[in-house]
């Protein structure tokens, strides 16, 4: 290797091992005026872990100071301008506990709201770190009608309700899929039942007049007439609410092949048969 090379490597080397030592020693050191200037730089140059780490450190040192409630919102900060949102949440809810009175306090609470939402999964997913989200910022929302952060608040909440909505959905449309056509139809009306208001009723209350009307069709010639008097009954339901539906067409067509045959009186179905 060139021998100028090799000299630039070591001094790029030297550099770099300067730097970690200059940090090292202020994380080390017990100066509380070093160490909150410092980490207060680390922070503002956006070198939000190193900066996490000092706060977490002046935690101890700053007890009983001025300070004190800076250091514990900085540290939780920090870890969430870090990304490390399950870290964040954890401080976050401890300085709202503990320091209820700190002119931080609000922004405390809606910074833990964004861990908690931005910790959540997709609708695919476990729910429940959803369900956690949702209870924390109707709180909020509660508590602080007139808070700048409500309106985000209040777009988070409709997302979040949108992926339970669509989680339990989906869940029930599952059934359909698997050809379970007595489990879907049963499934379906819990999605409704739970919460009737559910985005997804229209789509809902299709599958369910769907799921009747497959298992009425696969269902033995003595069990017909009782299950496709049940599509019918889902069928009402479905065009009484959404009779303009784009899946209208499909379900007129189903129930025009059953209307007759199921409406008919049991002796005149022997009769034919």
């Amino acid at each position: 290797m060139h021998k100028s090379k090799v000299i630039l490597l070591a001094l790029v080397a030297f550099l770099q091992m300067s730097c970690v030592s200059t940090y090292e020693k202020i994380l080390r050191s017990s100066d509380v005026d070093v160490k909150y200037k410092a980490a207060h730089k680390y922070f503002n140059d956006g070198k939000f872990k190193k900066a996490a780490d000092l706060f977490d450190h002046l935690n101890l040192l700053v007890q009983g100071l001025p300070q004190e409630d800076t250091v514990a919102f900085y540290h939780g900060l920090s870890n969430f301008k870090y990304g490390d949102y399950s870290t964040a949440e954890t401080i976050l809810a401890k300085f709202i506990e503990v320091y209820p009175r700190s002119p931080f306090f609000v922004e405390a609470q809606y910074l833990r709201i964004k861990c908690l939402y931005d910790d959540t999964y997709r609708y695919e997913l476990d729910q429940t770190p959803t369900r956690k989200a949702m209870s924390i910022i109707s709180e909020f929302m509660y508590s602080n009608p007139q808070s700048e952060y409500y309106p985000v608040c209040k777009d988070m909440m409709a997302d979040l309700m949108e992926r339970l909505e669509r989680k339990s959905f989906e869940s029930a449309k599952l059934y359909y899929t698997m050809e379970d056509y007595k489990a879907a139809r049963h499934a379906l009306k819990n999605v409704l039942k739970d919460n009737a208001d559910n985005q997804y009723r229209e789509s809902v209350l299709y599958y369910t007049a769907l799921a009747s009307y497959k298992y009425a069709y696969n269902s033995i010639e003595e069990k017909q007439k009782e299950r496709f008097l049940d599509f019918i009954d889902d069928y009402y339901n479905f065009i009484s609410e959404y009779p303009e539906s784009k899946y209208r067409k499909e379900l007129d067509g189903l129930f025009g092949k059953v209307e007759h045959y199921a409406i008919k009186p049991e002796s005149e179905n022997k009769e034919e048969k």
